[in-house]
């Protein structure tokens, strides 16, 4: 795989940190849980609150790279890179996306993630809620 194929790669999959996925093993078993980790070098996962196709829950769960046959989401990930070029029309020079972190900054004081503005006050940042609740909305259809 070429080092741009694959950075594209590990950035979709590290895009489903923290999402609810449905891990299915090469013998057909499925996990459903939050995926809060993996590693690189194996596609190992660690899933959280964890349930299989029985009901069966587990608080955690690793399953080994090679065991397993796909991972998937029904959720539709969050386009941070999208609401990014959004802002940067408003606030131009001011926007920096942190794509691994999940985060954007709008001038190093106002974070914004997924789930909207998580820190920064006063006019600037109710106005960069406002772009981002039109952007969920947007998207939402």
């Amino acid at each position: 795989m070429s080092s741009v194929a694959a950075k594209k790669f590990f950035e979709e999959f590290a895009g489903l940190l923290q999402r609810p996925v449905t891990a299915v093993t090469a013998d057909g078993k499925q996990y459903s849980g939050t995926l809060v980790g993996f590693d690189p070098s194996t596609l190992s996962v660690c899933l959280s609150d964890v349930a299989d196709e029985s009901g069966k829950k587990a608080a955690k769960m690793f399953l080994y790279g090679s065991s397993l046959s796909r991972i998937y989401t029904l959720e539709k990930p969050f386009d941070l890179r999208r609401l990014a070029e959004r802002l940067d029309r408003v606030f131009p020079r001011m926007v920096k996306l942190y794509e691994e972190a999940g985060v954007i900054t709008v001038t190093d004081r106002i974070r914004v993630t997924a789930s909207g503005v998580v820190e920064g006050t006063g006019p600037m940042a109710e106005r960069v809620q406002k772009i981002y609740e039109e952007f969920v909305k947007e998207i939402s259809g």
